[in-house]
């Protein structure tokens, strides 16, 4: 390093990477930094450096009596030993001693006291806190979530079926006839001790996995504008039991609260998703493997009016980056449970899905935040495109189209009615009703359709705002309470339909 290198570095700082002194002579204190940076990435520590920044500067007599310091901190106070490489910078106001410390390869690496110190901002800490303690040994290789045993598990909260189901088709026989005990067989998978299930076999082949591990689940909720803090909602659910229900539920969740576009489809289906299937495969199927099971919370799925997030618990290992994995960079942080997931889920490993992700569909936004714990994916919902009827021109034919036939007549309707202010006239929700709508329906019929959770949903963001626009009807007007009450398009609604399906669906 120069001596222009040199003042640049100290021209930006105190950070997590670099740490100015003026001096040092405490052995214990030495090794406590050297520490903190091998467990943090590494960096470098600059001596003969005030805290401000400016050049001190050593002789060189401070110089020999460092350097001996330095080796004897790195090799006889830091357990697993250090290796750190040292540099003299010569300045204008005397020697400046610059030790480097790599990133460390076997942490967590501790002080003679076995403490554990990481850095925090420009400053070190003393880790204390065993989910973090268990992360630091995670990403050292030493242990991983996925084969942690879950006390208090047995045989009895395995899946037969399901696990029988799975073995039979990865391997081709029936595991009663793998001439092992149940116990020695999924010890041999990785996925028990032959006591206890671990947290894979939990997971994926147990009976109901949040009896023991309750923030393993997924929390999904659909909110109406675009703030977090909105306390209005359109739909929730607490998505619970295995990453395969997890995933399938997650999936529901989004598909009935996403948009769908007719695309070119016919118009009796409720057309594509807004965001392409295989996106949201992707991206689910990465949180729910690649999460941070040390970490005790909830996979977050929230649903805006112009995005949809999934916060997965736990920031990316310090070997990759958001850079990286856009290029196909993985770790794997559950071995175990992605070796058997791959089996059971959409998903192809090697690293493959986030870029296949972006390159489908590119308005994806990758946040690692380190501070909070947590990784997001921000994907962006296109704006909505609609058309709509404008209500003063329902049912009123051209004027040209007097002697024309009857589906003639319907194309010159549609092509004068369709206007750009629908989307003040018929709202999504509505949209959604009735193209879902098929001759006489109850409400549980259209709840169904709709894939909705909450029947006061349907009724107050649904069926209300459509019978009041006059898009619906009752078929027992006279007793909306009836038990046999059913709803059926009026000929507005009907007309709307023709107009939707002329204008390509899309909404």
């Amino acid at each position: 390093m120069t001596e222009a290198e040199l003042l640049s570095v100290l021209a930006r700082g105190e950070d997590s990477r670099h740490q100015f002194k003026r001096d040092i002579a405490n052995v214990d204190a030495l090794a406590a930094e050297l520490a903190a940076m091998a467990n943090s990435g590494g960096g470098e520590i600059c001596l003969g450096v005030a805290d401000d920044g400016s050049v001190a500067g050593l002789d060189a007599a401070a110089v020999r009596r460092l350097n001996q310091l330095i080796s004897n901190a790195a090799s006889q106070h830091v357990r697993p030993p250090l290796h750190p490489l040292t540099e003299n910078i010569a300045t204008a106001h005397g020697l400046v001693l610059a030790i480097s410390v790599a990133d460390g390869l076997n942490k967590p690496y501790m002080d003679l006291q076995g403490r554990v110190w990481v850095k925090s901002g420009p400053d070190k800490r003393h880790v204390t806190a065993r989910e973090e303690l268990q992360r630091l040994f995670q990403r050292a290789g030493l242990v991983y979530a996925d084969v942690v045993p879950v006390t208090g598990t047995s045989l009895v909260d395995l899946d037969d079926k399901t696990f029988n189901t799975y073995f039979n088709r990865r391997y081709g026989q029936n595991s009663n006839l793998a001439g092992l005990t149940p116990e020695q067989l999924l010890q041999n998978l990785g996925l028990g001790d032959g006591r206890e299930l671990n947290l894979a076999g939990l997971l994926l082949f147990g009976k109901q996995p949040q009896r023991y591990r309750p923030a393993f689940e997924v929390k999904a909720v659909a909110f109406p504008g675009t703030a977090l803090h909105d306390s209005r909602y359109l739909d929730s659910e607490d998505i619970d039991g295995t990453l395969l229900e997890q995933y399938q539920r997650s999936f529901a969740f989004i598909r009935r609260n996403l948009r769908h576009v007719q695309a070119g489809r016919s118009f009796n289906t409720l057309g594509q998703l807004e965001i392409p299937e295989q996106v949201l495969e992707e991206l689910l199927v990465n949180a729910l493997i690649h999460r941070d099971y040390f970490t005790s919370a909830s996979i977050r799925l929230m649903l805006f009016a112009d995005r949809l997030e999934i916060i997965s618990p736990g920031h990316l290992p310090d070997t990759l980056n958001t850079e990286a994995i856009r290029h196909g960079a993985t770790n794997r942080r559950n071995p175990t449970l992605t070796e058997h997931a791959v089996h059971i889920l959409p998903y192809r490993g090697l690293g493959t899905g986030i870029p296949r992700a972006l390159h489908d569909w590119p308005e994806i936004e990758l946040i690692d935040d380190v501070t909070a714990n947590q990784f997001k994916v921000i994907v962006a919902r296109p704006k909505p495109h609609v058309k709509a009827i404008n209500p003063a021109t329902i049912g009123v034919p051209p004027a040209s189209s007097e002697h024309a036939a009857p589906t003639d007549q319907v194309t010159d309707q549609v092509t004068d009615q369709v206007t750009d202010q629908v989307t003040d006239q018929v709202t999504g929700e509505v949209m959604r009703l009735l193209a879902a709508m098929q001759g006489e329906m109850t409400r549980a019929d259209l709840q169904a359709k709709l894939g909705l959770k909450h029947l006061p949903h349907l009724r107050d963001a649904y069926l209300h705002p459509a019978l009041e626009g006059g898009w619906i009807e009752m078929t027992i007007p006279d007793k909306p309470q009836s038990s046999k009450q059913k709803y059926r398009l009026t000929q507005r609604g009907l007309t709307w339909l023709a107009a939707y399906q002329a204008g390509g669906g899309q909404r």
